[in-house]
């Protein structure tokens, strides 16, 4: 089981989940991360590191939210390795916690 970047993530796209991720699982684009299912070792790290509370266990993710599984796999196969932290967007703050973001994902 791997564990998946949910929707909190859109326009917030904090890193810190990155660093602590012994296998370099996730992957980068614009506005969104994104964790490679078949990369994920679910050593449960990187979950509490993320400040908008937008990584779940593929068994726990949040009703509604089921289609970032495949979401997740898909723009994992695209979207390059990221395994440093870098610095949020200057508004991730206003964004965290909005719902109805998945309009904003830009590929």
């Amino acid at each position: 089981m791997a564990f998946v970047v949910t929707e909190n993530c859109i326009r917030c796209r904090y890193t810190d989940c990155v660093e602590v991720c012994p296998v370099d699982c996730f992957h980068a684009g614009p506005n969104f991360l994104v964790i490679d299912p078949d990369e994920c070792i679910d050593c449960t790290l990187c979950e509490p590191e993320c400040p908008a509370e937008a990584i779940f266990p593929e068994d726990d993710v949040p009703q509604g939210q089921e289609h970032f599984i495949p979401l997740n796999a898909e723009l994992s196969r695209v979207w390059p390795v990221l395994s440093v932290r870098e610095e949020p967007p200057a508004d991730a703050t206003e964004w965290d916690g909005k719902p109805d973001k998945l309009k904003f994902l830009e590929r």
